[in-house]
């Protein structure tokens, strides 16, 4: 019974993933325009956003055919966001952006859906500034500066041939990003 289960599956499966034709392709150009959720940047007591997560990716289509209809694509990342912690009036305002470079695999699964996963590099410039001391002429900045790396995977749903929705979970500038992409290419 387990075998006819899991065959009819694979069959069902394999009929399905033939049947889908490729949204992104060789030599296509896309931008994404996403906002965050969940940053993996500041979290806790005493956190608040002062600028949501927001983030602008670029990619282009550089080689097709990897596993038959998938599609390997290199582009460029930017994300900023701006927290701040608070108690009793004193506290650190705190802003980051991301700047990366991203490979990604994209295959088609599902009809008008570009799913893909992939690899970040990137730099963090991360800046921070004390407010609302008690002592005069005293106030205490700091810049702090790294490599991160990230996985992440996403969706672009297509609604016509340039517009899509987007979605990406992973480590960027926020865990879950939401927003549109714009096929340019």
């Amino acid at each position: 019974m387990k075998k006819l289960l899991f065959g009819t599956i694979a069959v069902l499966l394999s009929v399905t993933l033939s049947a889908q034709q490729p949204t992104f392709t060789k030599d296509n150009l896309v931008g994404n325009l996403t906002i965050g959720f969940g940053s993996v940047l500041y979290s806790g007591f005493g956190y608040t956003s002062s600028v949501p997560p927001i983030a602008l990716s670029v990619e282009k289509g550089i080689k097709d055919g990897i596993l038959d209809k998938g599609v390997i694509s290199v582009g460029g990342y930017l994300g900023y966001s701006a927290h701040k912690w608070e108690y009793s009036g004193w506290g650190w305002k705190y802003s980051n952006i991301v700047i990366g470079a991203r490979g990604t695999f994209h295959y088609p699964l599902v009809d008008k859906l570009d799913t893909y996963t992939g690899l970040m590099i990137g730099y963090d410039i991360v800046t921070a500034k004390e407010f609302g001391t008690s002592v005069l002429g005293y106030s205490y900045n700091s810049s702090s500066s790294g490599l991160i790396w990230s996985w992440y995977a996403g969706g672009r749903y297509y609604f016509n041939d340039k517009i899509a929705a987007v979605a990406e979970i992973g480590y960027g500038i926020a865990w879950f990003n939401i927003g549109l992409a714009y096929k340019i290419k």
